[in-house]
């Protein structure tokens, strides 16, 4: 019988790189791998909240870098690339959290809109996996992790150019997985559920645009949160850490899109 032997959810000696780390779920995963062992890179389009996110994990007692990085441009990715190679000579996990979403029916969208949600969500993670490749590459192993959404796999109204985006990611992902599976390198989607972030929460969120007549955001969200999740309770940030945790450790488990939801989606 072959020995049984228990995972290993240490991440001591690793170095992680997290796109779109200053707040919100790329803040919460990389906080989440600080915590198991991880050295960190934590790279936004600002670089200021980025800053204060990598304080919270050297209070952890871990390496942190921030870096500015605009992941729609091939040039910045590359030298976000650049700067992670020089500093630390390898990337051993790398989550591709960065992304946008906005609001708007399909009859009245700008086109516009739809390229800009596209050049972050679906260009930026292309131009992200492709740089990080090369780096894993050299030590043929790496852990790859792009954030999807359920958005990805059951529509929304007034969300067609995000659940477009989403839904690409996923199969970008899943093509992906299976160029590399012999390289060592793994490749999965996190899909996250409804999440108390900017995209659901606040004036120009989901609660507040789907809130019925006379009804409150907060209000709003409760019944969300009731009416959508089997749980009847949202996820929060810290769920999302601890299925990257897991993705990070798993050298077996590619190709997949791993929704963290209360059992909304199949």
């Amino acid at each position: 019988m072959r020995e049984f032997k228990a995972m290993d959810f240490s991440l001591t000696g690793k170095v992680a790189l997290v796109t779109g780390a200053g707040r919100g779920i790329g803040q919460g995963i990389a906080l989440s791998l600080a915590q198991a062992g991880a050295d960190l890179i934590l790279a936004d389009y600002d670089l200021s909240i980025a800053e204060e996110a990598a304080a919270g994990v050297r209070a952890l007692g871990r390496h942190a870098t921030a870096l500015k990085v605009d992941v729609s441009q091939a040039d910045s990715v590359a030298a976000m690339i650049k700067q992670v190679e020089e500093a630390f000579g390898r990337l051993d996990i790398a989550v591709n959290n960065a992304g946008v979403v906005s609001l708007g029916r399909v009859d009245e969208l700008p086109v516009s809109e739809w390229d800009r949600i596209m050049n972050i969500n679906v260009r930026g993670v292309f131009l992200c996996c492709q740089a990080e490749l090369k780096l894993m590459r050299e030590h043929k192993s790496g852990r790859i992790i792009n954030l999807a959404s359920i958005a990805g796999k059951v529509g929304f109204p007034d969300l067609s150019h995000y659940s477009a985006s989403k839904f690409a990611v996923i199969g970008f992902t899943n093509a992906f997985a299976k160029e590399v599976a012999r390289e060592g390198i793994t490749v999965n989607a996190l899909c996250p559920g409804i999440v108390g972030t900017g995209m659901w929460r606040g004036d120009q969120g989901l609660s507040a645009r789907w809130a019925q007549p006379g009804e409150s955001e907060i209000k709003s969200w409760e019944r969300h949160q009731s009416s959508l999740l089997p749980q009847g309770e949202a996820q929060t940030v810290e769920d999302m850490g601890q299925l990257a945790v897991y993705l990070a450790c798993a050298p077996h488990v590619t190709g997949q899109a791993i929704a963290v939801d209360g059992g909304f989606s199949l």
